[in-house]
């Protein structure tokens, strides 16, 4: 499949990818009993509760597809198939129907009304449908969530059709009346490689170490590759003309900043530009950097996990400054440096600060001093995301990789590839510089292809008019991406169990400010003991529920900081508004923030505060839900966010 190039072959089996698929006439005229087994086959851990559920479902399902067959002569040609099971991920929509030219997923729950959980996870499964399967790109998908107690049509909200069990047949003939055909066939429609869901970063990391190359989503490769052919194509000028190049790749949050690093860093063509040193040993190809502590931690983690070793695969920017920049240091054995959130280098006070030398320099200063030691040729990829300077030491930008460059004893060597965008910072100065706008990635795939979250969070931040943010919260709705609110923590929490109640790989986790001091009191332990003393990252975003010391995100228990969170993600975040950062008389406020150490450099801390929210609003794949402790102070913010367009779940 042209879809999906990259699967592991060993991960292809002989086990059937439904519980049961059939045409719609074989489906009316086989015994539910017969049908059930076949589910049971399927889902070997199905509970008492789910069998009682397929006994009670199925009867139904097939008389509205008889009614079906009687009134239209096409539906010979239609589909039935019932617990799908997602090719890699271990989700299953209820039924699948191939109707008309369409595709209809169902989702059916045992009640008289269903809840906001229920119908944002039917909503899901059709935008990832639509989003990540290769038969479904330019086909109907329609979502329709059926309460088994309830009678005839409901109505519809946000895409998703609510209907009782009697009125299923009047909803698809509805839906088919416009485009009858072709009819997708269920060989198309289940054929391997037809699903490719875009991977999470731990996803992306184990394919990488496993195969050494990445899923193809079509969408996706088209909004990555113009970037990674532009840095393939600068590395093997690097190779060919013995100089030395600085490349910034620039992307909005959620872009794919971090996986065009990984691929570049495990790219095969690297190992044919390996330089054999005076010791006679080859070089290493690349090394993938970040300063991200948290992110370095979880993807050691699950590679550890994995059977890998995670050190590896992805090092900490601290320890590799640490072992290259001392007296009589070696010379670093890679040729390509990729620096993770580069915006975010620490300048020289920090780095005296976290290293203890006096004659520290700034981390870019640092990179660029590594980098002309290395013999023949080297190239630097700086990944830069934009508004997430969250820590101190972090506020001087790429400034520094300018002032690194140009201060390099071999400047002459260097040219800078950036895109138009930091074009201004680079031109005239005394390094070559090269525009590419190739070197920018504007479409947030993060978020399952939801786009303006970024633009949306952005707005928000700066205070705009809810009149204007509303429509975006609205549009971002209907593309499958969920904002929710609520004054309830509890309310909060039962939203995410019951969302993702059939998803056990999914990961969903509190987040929440570092510098709040009223969260405590309402059940959110973000205080300095919690979030980083005894707090176990790895186990955090990778642990389940029943695994060893409790220490999952699932559990909601725990919650991260912007420290903690930063450069991560989760299926969806509960994130817990805090007093640090709120609305009065109009505008964002930071007055009732956790005050610094004294001695502190901090050049603005309201900006690193509402970079901070930048980071805790734009955690969740499929949505965040905000949980607003009930604080008179907090009324005035809860109102803003309610007009800017987000649910409320009480």
């Amino acid at each position: 499949s042209p879809y999906c190039l990259a699967l592991n072959p060993t991960t292809m089996t002989d086990r059937p990818r439904s519980g049961w698929e059939s045409s719609f006439a074989d489906f009316r005229a086989a015994p539910p009993k017969q049908i059930r087994e076949s589910l049971a086959a399927f889902v070997t851990d199905a509970s008492p509760e789910q069998h009682r559920a397929w006994a009670d479902s199925i009867p139904p399902l097939q008389s509205e597809v008889s009614e079906v067959l009687i009134r239209d002569e096409l539906a010979r040609q239609y589909s039935a198939i019932l617990e799908y099971e997602l090719p890699m991920e271990s989700r299953r929509p209820d039924v699948v129907l191939l109707v008309g030219a369409g595709v209809m997923v169902i989702e059916l729950k045992g009640k008289l009304a269903p809840s906001q959980a229920d119908l944002d996870q039917a909503a899901a499964y059709a935008r990832d449908l639509r989003n990540y399967h290769r038969e479904c790109a330019d086909r109907e998908v329609t979502a329709v969530l059926v309460p088994t107690r309830a009678r005839g049509y409901q109505h519809e909200i946000s895409g998703v059709h609510i209907t009782g069990p009697d009125a299923l047949d009047a909803v698809i003939a509805d839906l088919t009346r416009t485009k009858r055909e072709p009819v997708l066939s269920r060989d198309a429609f289940l054929a391997d490689g037809a699903y490719c869901p875009l991977p999470t970063i731990v996803e992306a990391a184990r394919e990488l170490m496993a195969s050494g190359s990445l899923r193809k989503i079509e969408r996706a490769h088209a909004a990555t590759e113009p970037a990674i052919e532009e840095i393939k194509q600068i590395i093997h000028q690097a190779a060919l003309t013995k100089s030395r190049h600085l490349i910034l790749l620039t992307g909005i949050p959620g872009a794919g900043k971090t996986l065009v690093g990984l691929q570049t860093v495990h790219a095969r063509y690297l190992d044919d530009l390996s330089v054999t040193r005076v010791d006679g040993k080859p070089t290493a190809p690349a090394v993938y950097l970040s300063g991200n502590g948290p992110l370095v931690e979880v993807l050691q983690y699950e590679m550890r996990a994995a059977g890998g070793d995670g050190k590896t695969f992805v090092r900490g920017v601290k320890e590799y400054v640490k072992r290259y920049s001392a007296a009589r240091s070696p010379v670093p054995p890679e040729h390509v440096l990729v620096f993770d959130e580069a915006q975010r280098a620490y300048d020289a006070d920090q780095v005296r600060a976290k290293h203890d030398r006096a004659d520290a320099r700034s981390e870019p200063e640092e990179f660029i001093g590594f980098a002309d030691r290395i013999p023949e040729w080297c190239v630097v990829v700086g990944l830069i995301g934009s508004g997430q300077e969250i820590h101190i030491g972090e506020e001087g930008g790429l400034g520094q990789w300018k002032t690194a460059v140009e201060g390099s004893a071999k400047n002459s060597e260097w040219t800078v590839h950036a895109p138009t965008a930091v074009a201004g910072l680079f031109k005239g100065g005394a390094v070559a510089f090269e525009n590419r706008p190739a070197l920018n990635l504007d479409r947030e795939l993060r978020f399952h292809f939801a786009g303006d979250l970024h633009r949306y969070v952005a707005m928000l931040l700066d205070g705009v008019v809810p009149a204007d943010l509303a429509p975006i919260a609205e549009q971002l709705d209907a593309g499958g991406y969920h904002l929710r609110i609520t004054r309830s923590l509890d309310t909060a929490k039962r939203y995410l169990r019951e969302r993702y109640a059939d998803d056990a790989r999914a990961r969903f986790g509190m987040v929440a400010s570092s510098r709040d001091k009223a969260l405590e009191a309402f059940g959110v332990p973000n205080d300095f003991q919690s979030t980083n003393k005894f707090m176990k990252i790895g186990p955090w975003y990778g642990d389940n529920e029943s695994d060893y010391g409790g220490r999952s995100c699932r559990l909601l228990t725990s919650c991260v900081t912007e420290f903690g969170a930063q450069g991560l993600e989760l299926d969806a975040a509960l994130l817990a508004w805090g007093t640090d950062f709120l609305r009065r008389e109009g505008a964002w406020s930071n007055t009732l923030a956790r005050g610094y150490k004294r001695g502190t450099k901090i050049k603005d801390p309201y900006q690193l505060r509402l970079n901070a929210y930048r980071v805790l609003l734009t955690r969740g794949r499929d949505g965040t839900v905000l949980f607003l402790p009930p604080l008179a102070s907090l009324d005035e913010t809860h109102a803003y966010l309610m007009a800017a367009g987000m649910k409320s779940l009480d």
